[in-house]
């Protein structure tokens, strides 16, 4: 049984991941086949870090014939909110407002997106009363 999932995926395990929300379910030589050529790592790092995931709960594997066919058991929108939960609490004393407002005094952000974000700030505002 898997435990529970840890803090989020390392840079290895998310590009792993990528592939594997990609192809749903496949071997370990499919999978090692998807990862581009120029980025591909070792049959072995591939597998070490499968099974990393796994522990962590992040994918699951099943016997099919001599093979073992991966399945990802968390989808890319869960995995990105335990990204944020963990910089969150760790970088922003648990404060989701702190984000919020790092996010806005960033230079990059669009008016487009700042006018995104007036929105749902309102949204939320409705919806707590």
């Amino acid at each position: 049984m898997a435990r529970k999932r840890s803090v989020p995926l390392t840079e290895a395990e998310q590009r792993l991941m990528e592939v594997m929300w990609q192809l749903g379910a496949a071997s370990l030589g499919q999978i090692v086949d998807a990862i581009p050529l120029a980025d591909r790592p070792a049959h072995n790092t591939v597998q070490t870090t499968l099974k990393i995931l796994e522990t962590k709960g992040y994918v699951e594997h099943r016997a099919q014939g001599r093979a073992f066919v991966y399945s990802p058991l968390v989808d890319r929108e869960t995995a990105a909110r335990t990204a944020l939960t963990y910089v969150t609490q760790r970088f922003f004393g648990g404060s989701p407002a702190s984000v919020a407002l790092n996010l806005i005094d960033d230079a990059a952000i669009t008016p487009e997106q700042l006018d995104e974000l007036r929105h749902r700030i309102d949204a939320a505002k409705r919806a707590q009363r």
